[in-house]
């Protein structure tokens, strides 16, 4: 594992350099390897921790109040934090009525809650999108049949795309 992870490390260095202007650069860059962090632990052992979940969150309202990139109003930011929560959470506690088990944890409606306070409530959308459809990738490179108990983590999905979408933005 470690040499990919200093691989995937330094390619977000260079990603963000790359397509952004500093101080935005340097914002992205941190963002991607705290995601990365979280990711990673999300694959490893199926948790999302609130130790980096709850602090993104607050960063992303702090990064919004300061102006910082990718310059969502805070009142946007605060808006798609909490709706970004509730959507996922709302989510996941009607799978687990209607199923009578975990589908969808409250890490993953947290993370997303963190994208919303980063990238606004209008992004939200985007994130969500790009999460699906790189966990549907993901659970296509298990090789395994796609049933209804197939479980993959949603995290890594959600974090590559919320790092996308906020490169997007900042780079406007």
């Amino acid at each position: 594992w470690y040499p990919l992870v200093e691989l995937a490390a330094a390619a977000i260095g260079a990603v963000s350099v790359t397509l952004l202007a500093p101080p935005a650069a340097w914002l992205g860059a941190v963002l991607g390897w705290w995601l990365l962090a979280l990711a990673l632990i999300d694959l490893r052992v199926w948790l999302l921790p609130d130790t980096l979940t709850l602090p993104l969150l607050a960063a992303g309202l702090a990064a919004a109040a300061m102006g910082l990139p990718p310059g969502t109003p805070i009142v946007s930011a605060a808006g798609g934090a909490a709706a970004g929560y509730a959507a996922l959470a709302g989510l996941g506690y009607l799978y687990r009525w209607l199923r009578g088990r975990e589908g969808l944890g409250l890490g993953d409606a947290k993370l997303l809650g963190a994208a919303g306070a980063w990238l606004g409530l209008d992004a939200l959308p985007w994130v969500v999108l790009g999460a699906a459809l790189l966990g549907l990738a993901l659970a296509l490179a298990q090789r395994q049949p796609l049933r209804a108990e197939t479980a993959v983590p949603f995290g890594p999905a959600l974090a590559l795309a919320f790092w996308g979408v906020f490169l997007v933005l900042a780079a406007r």
